[in-house]
C-alpha cells in the first residue's frame, strides 16, 4: 500500500509533467500558428500558463485566437489540479507527518547495540515500557494505522512496515542490535520473523512470543533464544496466587517498583583487578549495600545463594537485588 507522501509525489509528478506538456505545447502552437520566434513563442506561452494578463507579443489571426482560448482553459485546468495537490496535501498534515518521519530515521539509523520489538500489542508494549523503564535503547515495528497513530503520540520509535520482510529488519537496524522481541499474535509470523532474524544476525538473542504449545519447538529450531507463552505464564500466575500469595505479591513488588532492581553482573564486565576473585573478596554487601542472589557458571548451571568462596570465572554471572543507587554504585564500584 503507498504511503500518502509516494501518492503526494506521484500526483506532484504528474502535474510538473502536464504543465511542461502544455508548455510545449504552446510554443509549438504560436511558432507554427502565428509565426513567432522560439523566443516570442516561449514568452506568450509563459505569460498565458502563468495567468498574468500581459497581452501578446503580436496581434493574432482567428485561428491564433482559438487556440490561445484553448491554451488558457487547459493552463486554468492544469493549474487547479496542482493547486489542489498541494493544498491538500498541506491541509491533511502529511507534510508534517513526513518531516516527523524523516527525523525518525535519523535517529533509528543511529541506533546502535538497540533491541528490535516486533509488534506493539498488549505484550509488545508492556516489552517496550520495561525497556524505557530500564532506559534501553529500542526501535518497534508495526503495520497497524490505528498503533502507528498511537505510537507518533507517545514518542516511541517505530518502523512501519511488516516485520516478516528482510528490508524491514535491516532498516531497524538489526545488524547492529543486541535482542530482537518478537510479539507478533501469529505463530507462523513469529517462526518467520525468527528465521529471518536470525540469518541476518547469527549472534541476536531472539525472544519469542507463542499460542500455542506446539510452536514452542519450532520457534527454538528455528533460532529462538527463548520462548514466552504469555496465556501459560498467566494461568501460572494467577493459580500461584492462591497456593502461594505472599511470595508472589512480594515479587510483584520486587519487579513493579522503579527505585528496586535485579540486575545481572557479567564477568567480562568487571575490570581486571577483580577477575578470579571470590564473591566474598569482591566485598559487595558491605560497598554497596546490594545483595547476591544467584550465580551462574559459564557452563549455564545456576546456584541460589552462592557460597562466598565461590570464585569469578569467564562467561560466569552474578545476579543482584538492590535499590537503584546501590546497582548504580555497585557497577561503579566494579568497573573501577
Amino acid at each position: 500500500m503507498q504511503s500518502k507522501h509516494t501518492q503526494f509525489l506521484k500526483k506532484l509528478y504528474i502535474a510538473i509533467t502536464l504543465i511542461i506538456a502544455t508548455l510545449v505545447f504552446g510554443i509549438a502552437g504560436f511558432i507554427f500558428i502565428e509565426g513567432y520566434s522560439f523566443n516570442e513563442a516561449f514568452y506568450t506561452t509563459v505569460i498565458i500558463l502563468s495567468t498574468v494578463g500581459l497581452g501578446v507579443v503580436h496581434q493574432l489571426s482567428d485561428v491564433g485566437r482559438w487556440f490561445v482560448s484553448i491554451l488558457i482553459i487547459v493552463s486554468i485546468g492544469i493549474f487547479a489540479f496542482a493547486v489542489s495537490v498541494v493544498t491538500s496535501y498541506l491541509m491533511e498534515g502529511e507534510l508534517q507527518r513526513y518531516l516527523k518521519s524523516r527525523k525518525l530515521k535519523k535517529q533509528i539509523d543511529k541506533l546502535s547495540n538497540h533491541v528490535i520489538v516486533c509488534g506493539y500489542g498488549r505484550n509488545g508494549k508492556q516489552a517496550c515500557e520495561q525497556l524505557r523503564s530500564h532506559q534501553q535503547s529500542f526501535v518497534t515495528i508495526e503495520s497497524n494505522e490505528r498503533i502507528l497513530s498511537e505510537m507518533r503520540e507517545d514518542g516511541t520509535l517505530f518502523i512501519d512496515g511488516d516485520a516478516t520482510r528482510d528490508e524491514i529488519l535491516m532498516e531497524a537496524g538489526i545488524q547492529n542490535a543486541r535482542a530482537l522481541i518478537t510479539t507478533l499474535p501469529n505463530d507462523a509470523a513469529n517462526v518467520f520473523v525468527v528465521l529471518t532474524a536470525r540469518e541476518l544476525n547469527p549472534k541476536l538473542k531472539i525472544i519469542s512470543r507463542a499460542s500455542e504449545d506446539t510452536s514452542e519447538g519450532k520457534l527454538k529450531r528455528a533460532g529462538a533464544n527463548n520462548v514466552i507463552m504469555p496465556d501459560k505464564i498467566g494461568g501460572t500466575h494467577m493459580a500461584s496466587l492462591v497456593t502461594r500469595p505472599d511470595v508472589l505479591e512480594f515479587l510483584d513488588y520486587i519487579t513493579g517498583r522503579i527505585n528496586i532492581r535485579l540486575e545481572e553482573i557479567l564477568y567480562n564486565n568487571l575490570s581486571d583487578r577483580l577477575k578470579g576473585k571470590t564473591i566474598r573478596e569482591l566485598e559487595i554487601r558491605n560497598k554497596t549495600g546490594a545483595n547476591i542472589i544467584g550465580f551462574k557458571t559459564g557452563d549455564g548451571e545456576y546456584t541460589i545463594n552462592p557460597d562466598p568462596d565461590t570464585v569469578m570465572q569467564p562467561d560466569a554471572k552474578l545476579f543482584v537485588l538492590g535499590t537503584q543507587e546501590q546497582v548504580s554504585k555497585l557497577l561503579e564500584v566494579l568497573s573501577s
